[in-house]
């Protein structure tokens, strides 16, 4: 989704590590990048340029000239061409090259005609890392405003263990998503979202609860993150990864935790986007014991729990931005407005499960988003990390007219 349509050249040199760079290309073309794979004569040694070839559906480029006729390989060409330029693996020779502007090779003719950001992703043994040239030229290159992706701590192929690794290919394709989906509006804001079910307890074993994944509120909380925005996500249980390392992640389980943990943060955020499907009704009491299997009929006092959208619109101050979300089986459009106008918020996102594809549990969303003065966007059925870029362009429109 971030890096579709975007060109991006990858340079691989000669490292063992020169293996992750195809699952680097393949990740990138999977993102809807085009590719241009560029190696150095010794990368041949480690990674053959059919295998990058293939996964990119370009040749992979090393000299100057390519077939029997000599035509050129247009360094000049290939520079204006990108929009980003990563290296990966970047040896300490490829590095010192670079660093000082040492031509010798396509790879290094490229680097130097290059007009689009560059990214080095170092890769060597922990002493040819740490040695004092090696940080020099890291620092040289990084004045010259390229962006250095750190190399990890582990095992080493010499088997010492210690910094070199270089970055995993999903480090980096994150790395450069964010750089092509970063909004200057966004920058510094502070994003809270509240995300997947609650749980609450009838017995130590047993709760009520719904089928909510958590799925568009880690969509949300991702993109956001992305865009350069502080983001807090305050998440009912699910089986989801952290969608980024920057977002803080609050895990609650029952809706008075989640009221709680959103009463914490409201006062401070710019943003919130309320996609937990919070249970509407808890037990009066919850049982200490298992309750066991001997009435035909087991009959349960049920009590409301607390109304986090509505307390936090009552709570909401000017500059503040509350969004929320409408789950509709009928009546769709005058629940949702309703809701919206009750709860004093902002927008108002609604799915209806008559929609196929739409609702909890799937990869696919379709939505509706109302605003307060009640002008409507509907959006076709999609998935819900795109759906999750649609809601937040119209929250970085807002933010621009300020």
């Amino acid at each position: 989704m971030f890096l579709s349509g975007k060109k991006i050249i990858v340079g691989v040199s000669g490292s063992i590590a020169a293996y992750k760079s195809a699952l680097l290309v393949r990740l990138l073309i999977k993102a809807g990048a085009e590719v241009q794979v560029m190696m150095t004569e010794s990368a041949h040694d480690f990674i053959t340029p059919l295998t990058l070839a293939t996964l990119s559906k370009r040749p992979a480029l090393t000299t100057y000239t390519k077939g029997e006729d000599g035509t050129w390989n247009n360094h000049v060409e290939l520079g204006l061409w990108a929009d980003a330029m990563i290296v990966a693996p970047a040896t300490a020779h490829t590095l010192a090259r670079c660093a000082n502007g040492l031509c010798d090779d396509l790879l290094t003719a490229v680097y130097l005609s290059a007009r689009c950001p560059v990214f080095f992703a170092p890769a060597m043994d922990l002493d040819m890392y740490h040695h004092p040239s090696t940080q020099s030229n890291l620092q040289r290159l990084a004045s010259y405003g390229n962006t250095l992706i750190e190399a990890g701590y582990g095992e080493l192929a010499s088997g010492l263990v210690g910094d070199g690794r270089l970055a995993e290919p999903e480090a980096i394709l994150a790395l450069l998503e964010k750089h092509f989906f970063r909004r200057d509006v966004a920058v510094g804001k502070r994003v809270l979202i509240t995300a997947g079910p609650t749980q609450e307890a009838i017995d130590p074993v047993r709760y009520i609860s719904n089928y909510s994944t958590g799925k568009m509120g880690f969509a949300l909380a991702r993109a956001f993150a992305y865009a350069g925005a502080q983001v807090t996500l305050v998440s009912g249980p699910t089986s989801l990864p952290s969608p980024d390392d920057t977002i803080r992640i609050i895990k609650v389980q029952s809706a008075q935790e989640m009221y709680e943990a959103a009463q914490e943060h409201f006062s401070q955020s710019d943003l919130t986007i309320l996609t937990a499907a919070v249970a509407d009704y808890k037990p009066a009491q919850a049982a200490t014991q298992k309750i066991k299997k001997k009435e035909e009929v087991l009959n349960l006092e049920l009590l409301k729990t607390v109304d986090i959208a509505a307390t936090l619109g009552i709570q909401k101050r000017a500059g503040q931005l509350l969004v929320g979300f409408a789950l509709e089986t009928d009546n769709e459009l005058a629940n949702a407005m309703d809701k919206l106008m009750r709860k004093n918020m902002d927008y108002i996102v609604l799915n209806s499960l008559n929609d196929a594809g739409a609702g909890f549990a799937h990869d696919t969303n379709k939505i509706t988003v109302i605003d307060k003065e009640e002008r409507i966007r509907q959006y076709e059925l999609k998935s819900k990390q795109k759906a999750a870029r649609d809601i937040m362009e119209i929250i970085i429109d807002k933010w621009s007219e300020v």
